[in-house]
């Protein structure tokens, strides 16, 4: 058995309980796959918000560097937990509301969860593009396959007059020649890449297909599950190479164009929203521009937020005393590197037009970006390609080992189903593990195309900064409530109070930024899933275990039996809800898109 006894660590294998085997480099590593979560929104964000794109990025990763101490101080004061910030400060709430403390675990989970569907789409896209790749329309093929067919489009086609209609200005020659380019490019494209086994639409929600992309994502999260089903040691482990293999190069290539004088000044200057979203154009600081900002600070914290991750092993840390902060600060440090440096890079050397490419855009042709950056041959820009998928795996794998240990210990502290306590004879949760799979299966239906990827990215958004609303405001509950468990580590009074200040500034980002991302109604549906937990809550809570907590979840607290103790902050945590929830609902009627 691996218990905190008197700050002395156990460690043993006893069958459901995890096990201390990470020092907190270790927890670094597992922590590695977030900077890669910058290639995931990079061309989105850079359409919202144009040239403002890379100001984006470092502005919200300087936010999430700030908000990880309280995170880190909170995190200290439960040893033996596992499961993150959302476990450790869901804890402050319990004294408040039974309700709220699930909310913030499953808010962080349904969050974290999607980064395996959506990184197994965009992987699935690397190996489908280098395997059955689609011509280009001035390929060889191609304009072999228009010479040979030169006769089968004519300038009195009714395809002709409907493409005129639609392209106001065009020549008759023009609509011919853009029509056969796209038959012959339709003509030459492998079957595999327009095969469907099924699609169907969920409603009010998004457009489900089962298509090449679903099947091969689904065998890149079994090996994955295959790998962490040996515990966190054997994760941690593949982690490291992994990251070495994956950051070095893309830092080497962050760097490159900044030293070799690729960077362009007129793309990182004049810095004004766009008209509109991936309109191309530069715009005004009017309402619907400073929506659209807003809505890339909206959509950025899921990444640069997400080194949170690393004090997700609290659990299974040697000494977890000192490792808690070291893990988390230091996997900051890595991503205010990577977050700072990549926007910058891309958007300096490729300018607002270059960002907007589709391939970018839904991150299949980020490689071929990083091998152009350093004027690479195409035998280096096919090792990209193969780095990028690592570099999905990385973000992957620490998604999957992160939000497995929230529904864990989110179980055993009784507030999500008891059949999630499960843990295997290596220390890994793996009915956590199955369901995060389970899950992920619909979303990678939804992900297989790129409206169905922001869909799922922006409504899993919306759990993480509920998030980290209730976390960072839960910095200075512990204070109030709970002074006196030990913190192994204790953040400055001032930034409690200033992370508590960006917690208000999340819910205008949420409020303001969720309808930017191709569905208006996305706040809406976040809340709606947010929701769900009410009733597997009250089932488990009230059904399941007779209205009591787990004794372990009690003590953690230092509370005996089932008395909660004295609320000391008063009514302050429930005008703490109310104002956040306020500043959402008025900024999401205050701040609207460009006509």
């Amino acid at each position: 058995m691996a218990d905190v006894l008197d700050g002395a660590i156990t460690t043993g294998t006893e069958e459901g309980k995890l096990i201390r085997a990470l020092d907190w480099k270790g927890a670094f590593w597992v922590a590695a796959g977030v900077p890669p979560l910058v290639l995931f929104s990079i061309g989105g964000i850079a359409g919202t918000t144009g040239k403002l794109a890379f100001v984006v990025w470092i502005i919200s990763m300087v936010m999430g560097f700030l908000q990880s101490f309280t995170y880190a101080e909170v995190a200290g004061m439960f040893g033996n937990k596992s499961g993150g910030a959302s476990v450790y400060g869901a804890t402050a709430w319990l004294r408040y509301s039974k309700f709220i403390a699930p909310l913030s675990v499953w808010c962080n989970w349904f969050a974290w969860s999607p980064v395996l569907s959506l990184g197994c789409a965009i992987a699935a896209g690397y190996i489908l593009n280098a395997f059955f790749p689609i011509p280009g329309a001035d390929s060889q093929p191609v304009l072999a396959w228009i010479a040979a067919h030169a006769g089968s489009v004519t300038a009195d086609s009714p395809r002709v007059a409907e493409w005129l209609a639609a392209h106001a200005g065009a020549a008759p020659g023009d609509a011919v020649k853009a029509l056969l380019g796209a038959d012959g490019v339709a003509a030459l494209t492998p079957t595999i890449r327009t095969w469907s086994l099924a699609s169907f639409g969920i409603p009010y929600l998004a457009t489900a297909n089962i298509n090449a992309t679903f099947f091969i994502g689904a065998i890149l999260m079994l090996i994955i599950f295959a790998i962490q089903h040996r515990g966190i040691a054997q994760t941690a482990s593949v982690q490291k190479w992994l990251a070495i293999a994956v950051l070095v190069p893309l830092l080497l290539i962050g760097l490159y164009p900044i030293f070799s004088g690729q960077i362009q000044s007129a793309n990182i200057t004049g810095l004004v929203p766009p008209t509109a979203a991936y309109s191309g154009l530069d715009g005004t600081w009017s309402n619907g521009g400073w929506t659209l900002f807003l809505g890339g600070l909206y959509i950025a914290a899921w990444s640069t937020y997400g080194f949170e991750t690393a004090v997700c092993y609290t659990r299974e840390l040697k000494n977890p005393k000192t490792d808690t902060f070291k893990a988390i600060f230091y996997s900051g440090l890595a991503c205010c590197l990577f977050f700072f440096l990549i926007p910058f890079t891309f958007q300096g050397v490729l300018g607002h037009a270059g960002m907007l490419a589709p391939g970018i855009v839904d991150g299949t042709g980020v490689a071929e970006v990083l091998g152009g950056l350093i004027g690479a041959g195409p035998i280096i820009t096919q090792i990209l390609v193969a780095l990028m998928i690592l570099a999905l795996f990385l973000a992957i794998m620490t998604a999957m080992a992160g939000s497995s240990r929230t529904l864990y210990q989110g179980s055993k502290d009784g507030w999500l189903p008891k059949y999630l306590e499960h843990v295997n004879e290596k220390g890994a949760p793996t009915r956590a593990m199955w369901t995060d799979f389970a899950f992920n299966l619909i979303l990678l239906a939804i992900a297989s195309d790129v409206g169905g990827y922001f869909f799922v990215l922006a409504v899993s958004n919306v759990g993480y900064i509920v998030f980290n609303f209730l976390n960072l405001n839960s910095g200075w509950i512990h204070r109030v409530d709970s002074g006196h468990i030990p913190r192994p580590w204790k953040a400055p009074t001032w930034l409690i109070g200033l992370n508590t200040v960006l917690a208000f500034v999340n819910a205008l980002f949420l409020g303001a930024g969720a309808k930017v991302w191709g569905y208006e109604n996305a706040l809406w549906v976040g809340f709606a899933f947010a929701a769900l937990i009410l009733p597997v809550f009250a089932f488990r809570h009230y059904v399941r275990d007779g209205g009591k907590f787990p004794a372990g979840a009690m003590a953690d607290l230092g509370l005996i039996g089932q008395d909660l103790g004295v609320k000391k902050a008063g009514m302050l945590p429930y005008l703490t809800l109310a104002g956040g929830l306020a500043i959402v609902l008025i900024a999401n009627w205050a701040f609207q898109l460009p006509a």
